[in-house]
């Protein structure tokens, strides 16, 4: 099939992929605390999801598609572009230390910053799916999703310690999940419009998201004496995706 897998499987999988992060606010809803350590844990743990994704989905199928030029131009493109954001975009991501440190961090800027962090993870599920590939698109579809579950988990519960409601922590949760799909529509469109540029936008997506891991999951994970657990969590991530690599062929 030319031009993706049809805008009904789009948008069955990037929905799934989107939903996730309300799915992991739920459990949210219910809790008023978890300690630094299982913050710690779950951050890694995405990290080594999107890492797994980024280097053997998105970048082993733009170099199949194209070239290490066209390769090595998406990444820098998806690095720069993301560098760019978080210098000039106020945004506020949510700090280390206790929970007093974060009382009056404003919710639009934390809201910012997930969308900032979300683009990248839309525009890579778009893309994927507008590949062509089923295994492709449902890896890195899979990887997303499960990225997001302690995504929203880990934002739900920061809101609702700050004293935000449950019924607001779980629309701005339903939010960012809607920019995510937004950002994946757009990847789609581009990507099955102009068909030449879906090896630079998978290139883009896999370089966008190692910014993110590098940039954000690994300092966040690593900022309150718990590096042991989060690296073994990153490293079961990573072999989670491996896992489901090898078995989606």
């Amino acid at each position: 099939m030319t031009g993706g897998l049809g805008m009904y499987y789009y948008i069955q999988l990037s929905a799934a992929a989107s939903i996730c992060t309300v799915l992991g606010a739920l459990p949210a809803l219910l809790l008023r605390h978890v300690s630094h350590r299982g913050k710690d844990i779950l951050l890694a743990y995405a990290a080594g999801i999107m890492v797994a994704a980024s280097t053997y989905g998105l970048i082993p199928s733009a170099l199949r598609l194209s070239n290490f030029y066209v390769l090595t131009a998406g990444i820098l493109l998806g690095t720069l572009l993301l560098t760019f954001l978080e210098l000039y975009v106020p945004h506020s991501d949510p700090g280390h230390g206790t929970d007093k440190t974060t009382v009056n961090r404003p919710y639009s800027l934390l809201l910012m910053a997930m969308v900032l962090h979300n683009l990248p993870e839309g525009l890579s599920t778009g893309v994927s799916l507008a590949t062509g590939e089923t295994n492709l698109g449902m890896l890195v579809t899979v990887a997303i999703g499960l990225q997001n579950i302690p995504e929203g988990f880990l934002v739900a519960l920061f809101l609702i310690t700050q004293g935000t409601s449950r019924r607001k922590a779980l629309l701005y949760s339903l939010l960012i999940s809607s920019t995510e799909w937004i950002a994946s529509g757009v990847g789609y469109v581009f990507a099955t419009r102009l068909e030449f540029l879906i090896p630079y936008g998978l290139a883009f997506a896999g370089g966008a998201m190692l910014y993110v891991v590098y940039k954000e999951l690994i300092p966040e994970s690593h900022g309150d004496g718990n590096e042991i657990p989060a690296t073994i969590a990153f490293i079961i991530g990573t072999l989670t995706m491996i896992g489901l690599t090898s078995w989606l062929g």
